[in-house]
C-alpha cells in the first residue's frame, strides 16, 4: 500500500492562469519546498500541451524522487512522464483506467460522497481515494455538495486505503481535516502567492500546521 504525503499539492492551469503564476514558477516554488508528491491539472489544454507541459515538470521533479501524477488524461500518462493518473466522477471509469494503466502506474479516484466511496471500493481499480469538498471551495465552477469533516471520517470508516481530503481545505483547518481521518490534504488555492508569502512559503506554512 502507498504512503501519501500530509500534503498534496495541486498544480491546476486555471488556478495558475488566474493568480498570474507560471506552470515553471509555481513547480519550482513547490520544489524548494520540498514537495515530492504533486498532481498536474489542466482541462482545458490539447493533448500536445499537457504532454509538453508534462514533460516540463517532470524536469523539474525527476523520477524516483517525486511522484508526479496527471489528471484525467489516462492515454497520456507513459508518453507524459508521470507516475500515474487521478481520475474524477465524470472522467473515465475506474476498471477502464486501471486496464490502461496496468499495475505497475498508480491511480486515485475521486469521490464525493458515501455511495460514490463504495462504488470506487468494489471496482478494487484504484491505489487511493479522495474524498470532498470538506469544505466550501473555489477552485471548480460547479462543485460537489460540501461533505464536511463527518464525510471525511465516514470514508475513513469504510477503507483502509490511504485517503485524500480536499475542498476548500486552509492551513487553518488542515490540521482537523488529518484528524477526521485523512491521510492527506490536497490543495490548489490555498497555495497560491498571498499576503506577500510566495509559493514556497504558503507551503512551508501548511506543513507546519499539518506538524
Amino acid at each position: 500500500m502507498i504512503e501519501l504525503p500530509r500534503l498534496y499539492p495541486i498544480l491546476d492551469a486555471d488556478a495558475l492562469a488566474r493568480a498570474g503564476v507560471p506552470l515553471s514558477a509555481a513547480a519550482h516554488a513547490l520544489r524548494d519546498a520540498g514537495v515530492r508528491w504533486l498532481q498536474y491539472r489542466d482541462k482545458r489544454a490539447s493533448d500536445a500541451e499537457v504532454v509538453e507541459r508534462m514533460r516540463g515538470l517532470r524536469a523539474i521533479f525527476p523520477a524516483g524522487e517525486v511522484v508526479l501524477l496527471l489528471n484525467d488524461r489516462v492515454e497520456l500518462c507513459s508518453r507524459a512522464g508521470a507516475d500515474g493518473v487521478h481520475i474524477g466522477q465524470e472522467d473515465m471509469a475506474p476498471k477502464r483506467a486501471r486496464r490502461i494503466l496496468g499495475p505497475e502506474w498508480l491511480l486515485g479516484v475521486s469521490t464525493h460522497s458515501v455511495g460514490q466511496l463504495r462504488a470506487a471500493l468494489k471496482t478494487g481499480a484504484a491505489d487511493y481515494l479522495a474524498i470532498g469538498p470538506v469544505f466550501t471551495t473555489g477552485s471548480k465552477n460547479n462543485p460537489d455538495p460540501v461533505v464536511g469533516l463527518e464525510g471525511v471520517r465516514a470514508a475513513r470508516a469504510l477503507t483502509r486505503l490511504p485517503l485524500v481530503a480536499i475542498g476548500g481545505i486552509t492551513g487553518e483547518n488542515a490540521r482537523e481535516v488529518i484528524e477526521a481521518g485523512a491521510d492527506s490534504v490536497a490543495v490548489i488555492s490555498g497555495l497560491l502567492p498571498e499576503d506577500g508569502k510566495g509559493m514556497a512559503q504558503r507551503v512551508r506554512d501548511f506543513l507546519a500546521f499539518l506538524r
